[in-house]
């Protein structure tokens, strides 16, 4: 029987081994005088060394050396040649036990160390226990173990003490959490959620919990009620949903996940405590989810009901073409009637009578009344024409939720209230004056034009109003995760005037507001200056207008050669020896830890077969038929197991940090930059209704793949968004250290024209960033300063209404506030962005944030205006990221290369497959780019760092991605790399 273990061999190593690299042991094992002194007492070589060894190993990793161990060769060496002797008279060291035994007593009490007893064993079960409140992964848990022995001065015992310690105190945590979860819960509270796993009559035979989980995701008043349904349902289950505050919610996350992969018959297995533990986690988590589930759908439907009334008013309005041209010619006649009566002296009454006819006219009256409606349609008239559709899920849904407002005494509340009330009584006419302040004055005056209010009019525009002011900061509801209290995201005040201060490295509105205006003039007159002097390279301002030349060419021909001659030499491979290959070398399948257990997948090729099933869309069923020696069934089990998007985000980590360090990267850049841009895809198949459709992108329904890029082209991070989403909120997400999990810090972003909103601006300032993006349309922006334009009269044309400083002042400490929550990561900067672009102008904060962005813009355009160099790296910087778009839709491939997932989870799951092998083939082409730049150079051939700065890792025409896909063939090759192909080099130019 196998052995439980709780940490990998890699985990293992990283806390126990001993440092062989010299900076590491440097930093632990430099003998000071002290030492020497005791080490020095001893009489012959062999044994100062022994004692020497022994005084480093308990210092750290704090173990001692057990009978017959002999410490790494580095290590005695390193130790060796501070004492003067030959590393090899250790041997005659190790061979007395007895000494060894002795010298580690002596070293003990000079040390004030003792050894491991049981009072230890119980303290490390506690310690142990605490740790793993929070997580199921052994090294953290071994660590804090670890950190506990070695500040109570305890020799460290071998690794595999604390291991069994850590198991027990894994499982003493997951009881308790159980025990807290299901505290205060009777057999009958019991029994009703063992039901949810029994099959329902009701439900054709399928069980309570598989219903609950199938939530339809198209926008609909059917499928509004059905989450209703469910909603309803789980409520009424009588769960405390408060006893998940009961336990830590990284452990709450994990009993939620576990639960969620579990079929209903897995989980009728388990024993009665996991059970119960994970169905109430599970039930909590569910309210939640299909809470905001219900809301989100609302908003996609009533907003979809807007754009449809849209369409129907402009077809209504060109199916008039036809009437309204008669119309004008009518019109036409009329007028050059009239016109040949006054040339005459002729009355124009008559005249129009004789060669028209006034009847003619009157007849007219008709289609101009229907033309002139038509041609300025009020919006809310048109969407109260679906009222009786609206009224099959409105009841119902107001009756659901608990709406809260930030203003006081909010009439649209009070209208909510009145709706709910109207609805339980079944009373049909409105009062004569219901709460009408949150309306807009055309609105109101449409609803208050008759005698009575009209409700179908009052209560649609009660419904539209709620959902914008839920998708911005003015709404929220309790019970949720979507439509939290904004305020709820972030940091108290106190925390977050402590953790970040400053912004732009004033901790004073007034100060800073001062320096930038300095700032901004300055560099407006340098500007101006520069353009009345035709001084600007590639930009003119004349007659208050800018011209910007277009952009010369970033790639020169000639290195477009040279990707051919270094492709040439990639070996040809499939794209399974690519993931095989990137595995050995970055380890990135060790972070795929099983969901429970923690520890690394043992079935690796089982494990690479899922995420390819993933990256290229194939799925999994597929992936079994086309994989020799793999069964459906393993692959099932690993990627239940294995596969999160937490893991796939440590994963993709390990890959681009790897990538990152490889000598070759550096010819692209220092690392400091970023890029990132959308992508789209279509929605085919069961996930086509759940999709969005964007006109921009034509007909389909379909979602949209977020994507930030290194400027060494490695992918990292991902996201999916609706296909009707602005891209701006997101622009910021993948930057923080906290999502893309790699070292590497962005100093300069690149965006274009979608990405480049006041508000991003803004916050780019306040995080740090340089914020570079490529403007489409720059010419059309206005400007902004601090002041009076007229100071700058060039280029006064472009300037916008100075800069309202005063909301900057006013709205200061949330912007610290929001600076601090987001560098925290209480918050991501899309759900900020998001909620601030809604609330409008209204809001104190996204004024002020505006405010800021404005300031931010305009120092940006100016620079961009005087430096050719950041125009030139601007472009090539993003076009880094489109260039991957090319690479991912290839590798993408199957099933027509669209997302046929229905839910947002298993979309993301094809994403960050889709992610990870494209950082994947980025890595191994660097790698092999590198051999073959070696070999170049080798040979003799002169080859330029400027011309392979234009030689992206990108290609993929060497790599198969179809076809079958044999792990087995997918073996190291001997000497660890691929042999390079032999291609005729004569036309490249040779070194001297």
């Amino acid at each position: 029987m196998t052995r439980r273990t709780l940490l990998s061999a890699k985990g293992r190593a990283r806390l126990f081994a001993i440092p062989t690299d010299r900076a590491e042991m440097a930093g632990h094992y430099v003998l000071d005088a002290a030492d020497l002194v005791l080490v020095r007492a001893r009489r012959r070589a062999a044994n100062r060394l022994g004692f020497a060894v022994q005084l480093c190993l308990l210092r750290h990793p704090g173990t001692g050396l057990g009978p017959e161990e002999r410490p790494p060769a580095p290590m005695l060496a390193f130790v060796a040649e501070q004492l003067g002797v030959p590393p090899g008279a250790y041997a005659a060291y190790a061979a007395r036990d007895q000494t060894r035994r002795g010298h580690a007593a002596e070293l003990q009490a000079a040390l004030r160390l003792r050894s491991f007893r049981l009072a230890d064993w119980r303290a490390c079960l506690r310690v142990g226990a605490e740790a793993a409140w929070a997580t199921d992964r052994g090294e953290p848990i071994v660590a804090a173990m670890l950190a506990h022995l070695r500040s109570t001065g305890v020799v460290v015992p071998r690794p595999a003490v604390l291991e069994r310690i850590g198991l027990a105190a894994r499982a003493r945590a997951r009881r308790l959490a159980f025990a807290r979860l299901t505290e205060g819960m009777g057999d009958a509270e019991r029994a009703v959620l063992d039901g949810m796993l029994a099959p329902d009559p009701a439900l054709r035979g399928r069980s309570r919990l598989a219903w609950l989980r199938d939530a339809p995701g198209a926008p609909g008043p059917g499928n509004i009620l059905a989450l209703l349904d469910r909603l309803e349902w789980v409520r009424a289950l009588g769960v405390d949903t408060g006893c998940a505050g009961r336990i830590h919610q990284a452990r709450l996350a994990r009993l939620v996940e576990e639960g969620g992969i579990a079929t209903a018959q897995h989980l009728a297995g388990l024993e009665p405590a996991r059970r119960a533990a994970l169905l109430v986690a599970g039930v909590a988590e569910l309210r939640t989810r299909l809470a905001d589930a219900t809301l989100a759908m609302y908003c996609k439907y009533i907003g979809s009901l807007f754009t449809k009334a849209r369409n129907r008013d402009d077809r209504r309005f060109q199916a008039t073409r036809r009437d309204v041209a008669r119309t004008l010619l009518l019109f036409r006649r009329t007028i050059a009637a009239l016109q040949r009566a006054r040339e005459a002296g002729e009355e124009g009454i008559a005249a129009v009578e004789r060669e028209v006819g006034m009847a003619r006219l009157e007849d007219a009256l008709p289609v101009i009344d229907a033309a002139a409606g038509l041609a300025e349609p009020e919006i809310l008239v048109t969407v109260a024409e679906r009222y009786a559709v609206l009224r099959r899920f409105v009841p119902r849904f107001l009756a659901a939720f608990e709406f809260r407002s930030n203003t006081p005494r909010d009439p649209l509340l009070a209208a909510i209230e009145l709706v709910k009330a109207l609805d339980r009584d079944g009373t049909r006419a409105l009062p004569r004056r219901p709460p009408a302040a949150f309306l807009p004055p055309r609105w109101r005056k449409l609803i208050f034009a008759g005698p009575t209010p009209d409700r179908r009019l009052y209560e649609t525009a009660v419904l539209a109003t709620l959902r914008e002011r839920l998708r911005g900061a003015g709404a929220w509801v309790v019970g949720t995760r979507d439509h939290q209290a904004f305020e709820s995201y972030l940091l108290p005040s106190e925390a977050a005037g402590t953790a970040a201060p400053a912004i732009g490295g004033e901790t004073d509105p007034e100060r800073y507001v001062a320096a930038r205006a300095a700032l901004l003039h300055e560099r407006l007159t340098a500007v101006a200056d520069l353009a009345a002097r035709g001084a600007l390279d590639g930009v003119e301002i004349e007659e208050g207008e800018l011209y910007i030349a277009r952009a010369r060419p970033a790639v020169p021909d000639e290195a477009r050669l040279w990707a051919d001659r270094l492709y040439g030499l990639v070996p040809r491979v499939r794209v399974t020896e690519v993931m095989a290959d990137v595995e050995r070398a970055t380890g990135f399948a060790a972070h795929f830890t099983h969901l429970r257990t923690g520890n690394p997948p043992a079935d690796v090729p089982a494990l690479l077969a899922a995420i390819l099933a993933d990256g290229t869309n194939l799925g999994l069923s597929r992936m079994a038929d086309a994989t020799r020696g793999l069964t459906y069934h393993r692959l099932v089990n690993v990627a239940q197991w294995h596969i999160n998007e937490d893991n796939y985000a440590a994963g993709r980590a390990a890959v681009v940090e790897a990538q990152h360090r490889h000598p070759m990267a550096a010819v692209w850049g220092d690392g400091t930059d970023a890029s990132s841009d959308g992508q789209y895809f279509r929605a085919g198949g069961r996930a086509g209704p759940a999709g969005d459709v964007n006109a921009r992108y034509g007909t389909d329904p379909g979602v949209v793949l977020y994507t930030h890029h290194s400027g060494r082209y490695a992918p990292m991070f991902s996201r999916v968004i609706a296909a009707t989403a602005g891209e701006a909120p997101y622009v910021l997400d993948g930057l923080h250290p906290d999502a893309h999990r790699t070292s590497i810090r962005i100093a300069e972003h690149y965006t274009d024209t979608a990405g480049a909103t006041d508000h991003v601006f803004g916050l780019c300032h306040l995080l740090g960033y340089s914020f570079a993006p490529r403007i489409r349309d720059l010419r059309e922006r206005k400007l902004y300063a601090i002041g009076k334009p007229g100071r700058y009269p060039l280029i006064e044309p472009l300037l916008g209404d100075p800069v309202d400083t005063a909301a900057i002042v006013a709205g200061w400490a949330e912007l610290v506030r929001v600076k601090a929550s987001i560098e925290a990561g209480a918050v991501a900067p899309s759900v900020i962005l998001r909620r601030l672009a809604a609330a409008g102008a209204a809001n104190a904060l996204s004024r002020a944030l505006r405010a800021v962005g404005r300031i931010e813009r305009t120092l940006f355009v100016l620079r961009w205006l005087s430096d050719p160099a950041l125009r030139q790296r601007s472009h090539a910087g993003l076009n880094k990221g489109e260039a991957g778009n090319a690479l991912r839709r290839a590798v993408f491939f199957h099933r027509q290369g669209e997302f046929r997932d229905r839910t947002f989870e298993n979309q993301s799951f094809r994403a960050s497959g889709l992610s990870l092998v494209t950082a994947a083939i980025v890595h191994w082409n660097t790698v092999y780019l590198g051999l073959a730049v070696r070999r170049l150079r080798a040979d003799g051939v002169a080859v330029p760092d400027e011309m392979l700065a234009h030689v992206a890792p990108l290609g993929w025409e060497h790599i198969s991605l179809t076809g079958d896909y044999d792990w087995a063939a997918a073996s190291p090759p001997p000497g660890g790399f691929r042999p390079l192909r032999d291609v005729h080099a004569g036309f490249l130019p040779r070194a001297a």
